[in-house]
């Protein structure tokens, strides 16, 4: 699913190292905690997983294509297998809960019927049947991450990467969403957080890989979040 050897990442704008020699083998299936403090290197770790920044040294494989050497016109084509999710939710402000999602669907040139299939099952899933008409401002902040959830598995992928998808959530909320992710990676999807979230790492002790410096200094399986909050 997903194979790092040698992964080294530096900026060439400021000379940072923000990856260090990396190695790390992440199976079809798993749920995996990315965790470590602010500039440790996580969230470039999370942005070479879709090929958002790439490597300066060594090799990365997801999904069976191998991402530094893929063509531009090959990007598409592997970015469909995933499902990206992030803090800040990033939906079209001018389209609605289903023609956001829906939207996803559009750009591969899905059929329609298939997309409303899809859309109205995924919107099901995260539980917004009954907001399909509302647009993103009318929306709390979880049900704005419900959708860009809804968004990014609604064409079904295989991985599902995501950066500190519940940083702007209350805690009960945060659960919520955490409860959806769980039943997403219970169907056999690959799950691959970034989180600061101590209480959710240490309650849901699913593998835990921290980066300090650039480095992996911890690969636990049922794992803690293992810093102060």
């Amino acid at each position: 699913m997903i194979h790092m050897q040698g992964i080294t990442k530096i900026y060439e704008d400021n000379g940072a190292m923000a990856l260090n020699n990396i190695n790390v083998d992440i199976e079809a299936g798993e749920f995996v905690f990315i965790v470590g403090a602010s500039g440790s290197g996580k969230s470039s770790f999370i942005r070479l997983l879709f090929r958002e920044v790439l490597p300066s040294e060594g090799v990365l494989i997801v999904n069976g294509m191998d991402v530094p050497n893929l063509k531009k016109n090959e990007v598409p084509a592997f970015r469909r297998t995933l499902g990206v999710i992030f803090q800040d939710y990033r939906l079209l402000p001018d389209k609605t809960v289903y023609e956001n999602v829906a939207f996803a669907m559009q750009v591969i040139e899905a059929p329609r019927r298939l997309i409303q299939r899809s859309v109205n099952s995924v919107l099901d899933v995260v539980g917004l049947q009954d907001k399909y008409k509302a647009f993103p401002s009318q929306l709390s902040g979880g049900e704005q991450q419900r959708v860009a959830i809804a968004r990014a598995i609604v064409n079904r992928p295989s991985l599902v990467i995501a950066d500190e998808p519940t940083g702007n959530l209350d805690p009960e909320t945060s659960w919520d969403i955490m409860d959806i992710f769980h039943r997403i990676n219970q169907s056999g999807t690959t799950i691959v957080m970034a989180t600061h979230d101590k209480h959710i790492v240490d309650t849901m002790r699913r593998r835990v890989i921290a980066i300090e410096d650039g480095n992996i200094v911890r690969d636990e399986q049922r794992g803690g979040y293992g810093y102060e909050a």
